[in-house]
């Protein structure tokens, strides 16, 4: 039976090579702004049941356990961590962070999302246009709703609630300029990342709930911080570690598995 050996220290380093995958994904990422964490679920594959539970041995007693092997393990899907990452204070009056939970609403080209994606990186600024965009190489605008800069604004400002204003020449009084938005999930983590800092709506995220900052559970915007990516570099070379070992251990079990087959076929009869 050396061969169901074999097989199931082989489904255990396709899994844990997944892992590595995922922790050198979470590692890459560290210093992106609004990155959020993925995990890999394991679960055992099925079983060779060679004798069942409860099974009579005598008119009177029975076999309290069965016997039975398993057959291994596969990734049974990642998951995302949506906690909160640490703050980044900066100073710019353009970047925002929320605070608890919701996301920014950005436009994305149709092919990506239906052409709505969301985002917790707040790296914004303002466009040729003035409309505020995400400062990364797609450059996605802010739609929840379009908040348009003008080019004479000084002193924008970014309340908790979302309100943008800023004093305008010949004005002695801040003018709003609109009021920013946050979508929220029942199940965030069911989001698809997309790359580009951008998540898309997926079936098991269910459907977005938009309204302003910290109103029916969505948190607060924080003016002038950025969120930092929730992968910390030391709990992902710790998962690294431990990954790297299971690994080592299956690939001693295929050694000691096969050096057992080659003393069957060694076997001589007198």
């Amino acid at each position: 039976m050396s061969y169901l050996a074999l097989n199931t220290a082989a489904t255990g380093l396709n899994a844990l090579s997944f892992n590595l995958d995922v922790i050198a994904n979470n590692l890459a990422n560290v210093n992106t702004n609004g990155f959020k964490r993925s995990r890999s679920n394991f679960e055992d594959l099925f079983y060779l049941q060679l004798a069942q539970p409860n099974l009579p041995r005598d008119p009177v007693n029975s076999f309290p356990t069965g016997l039975a092997t398993g057959l291994g393990v596969k990734v049974s899907g990642t998951q995302l961590d949506m906690r909160s990452g640490p703050v980044e204070t900066t100073g710019n009056p353009f970047d925002m962070m929320v605070q608890g939970e919701g996301f920014f609403v950005v436009q994305t080209p149709e092919s990506v999302g239906g052409g709505i994606g969301y985002t917790r990186a707040g790296n914004f600024t303002p466009n040729a246009e003035g409309q505020l965009v995400l400062a990364n190489s797609p450059g996605y605008r802010l739609i929840e709703p379009e908040i348009t800069i003008p080019a004479d604004a000084t002193q924008v400002s970014i309340g908790a609630d979302g309100v943008v204003t800023a004093m305008l020449a010949g004005n002695t009084e801040p003018e709003e300029l609109g009021q920013i938005q946050l979508a929220r999930f029942v199940n965030a983590a069911g989001l698809t990342a997309v790359g580009g800092n951008i998540y898309v709506q997926s079936a098991a995220s269910g459907e977005p709930a938009v309204g302003n900052p910290n109103e029916d559970g969505r948190g607060s915007i924080l003016q002038g911080a950025l969120e930092q990516s929730n992968s910390e570099a030391i709990t992902e070379l710790v998962s690294l570690i431990r990954t790297q070992r299971a690994f080592e251990m299956n690939s001693q079990m295929i050694q000691a598995t096969n050096e057992t087959l080659q003393q069957v076929n060694n076997l001589r009869r007198f």
